[in-house]
């Protein structure tokens, strides 16, 4: 894993600015344009900023993992969210914090050498998930060697029981562990007060706050872990949240900024990412 040096000691500032939560209406993305190809979509409005004239390559980058899934559906596909989510993000992180940030991401598979370059990765619209057994392998060694991987926006038993099937092929010998409201992950940052759940932009405008789940058949948020041998956090699973439409939908509609976007989406993507870089 490439050492981040002065990384770690800025994101244990957390240095945070009042009115960095200033929402700014951007509009909406051209949907189909990623569906015909997830790379064609550009920046759009989301700012950019300067990098460290000097340190250019010193500075953390989102990073997600491309994976195969057995169904087609938007939903199920490594591309869920993207490309907004990723890049406000990384722009919530440039503003909120003292961190260094990229403010392009990257997007690569998991057998791509590049893996390991990278500290923390993300995967999204796992509920569809197709891993070989050598892909498997590399993502245990990159685990197991100091790397950390965030899992999110899955929901319903018929999912998360694929899901398993798929992790297990990882860590035959772990099984997700539920993570307390004590961990300090909900707290390295944002004092978080509950494990909160993150309905898409659909559910949570149309409920309005009252419904903040997207299948029945397993109402609530399920946010769980698998450690390493020194019992280090190494993957983080939201499963029954949609954190990152909260991310990328954080321009589309005032309330669901508020209610779940700004308090709930963003504080506990932010720790997540806090708490893998200095642990």
């Amino acid at each position: 894993m490439k050492p981040l040096r002065a990384i770690i000691l800025l994101a244990l500032l957390g240095v945070f600015c009042a009115d960095a939560w200033a929402q700014r209406r951007w509009g909406f993305r051209d949907r189909d344009e990623r569906e015909r190809n997830p790379y064609s979509m550009e920046r759009g409005d989301v700012p950019t900023w300067d990098l460290d004239a000097d340190l250019p390559g010193d500075c953390f980058t989102f990073a997600r993992l491309e994976f195969r899934s057995w169904t087609q559906r938007r939903s199920w596909t490594w591309y869920t969210d993207f490309r907004d989510s990723d890049l406000n993000m990384s722009y919530r992180l440039h503003t909120l914090t003292a961190l260094r940030v990229h403010p392009e991401g990257v997007t690569f598979p998991i057998d791509d050498p590049r893996l390991f370059d990278y500290p923390f990765t993300f995967m999204s619209g796992v509920g569809g998930w197709e891993l070989n057994d050598d892909e498997a392998a590399i993502l245990r060694r990159y685990l197991l060697n100091g790397g950390f991987l965030m899992i999110d926006d899955f929901h319903g038993r018929e999912q998360w029981d694929y899901f398993h099937k798929q992790l297990r092929k990882v860590f035959p010998d772990r099984e997700p562990r539920e993570v307390a409201l004590e961990h300090p992950i909900f707290h390295i940052v944002f004092d978080l007060k509950e494990r909160h759940q993150v309905p898409n932009l659909s559910i949570g405008t149309q409920f309005r706050g009252e419904r903040t789940w997207e299948v029945s058949d397993w109402k609530e948020v399920n946010y769980c872990a698998i450690y390493d041998d020194r019992d280090r956090m190494c993957v983080f699973i939201a499963h029954n949240s949609d954190l990152g439409d909260g991310w990328e939908e954080e321009r589309t509609d005032p309330f669901y900024f508020q209610m779940f976007s700004e308090p709930r989406a963003f504080p506990i993507g932010i720790n997540v990412i806090m708490y893998a870089l200095t642990h």
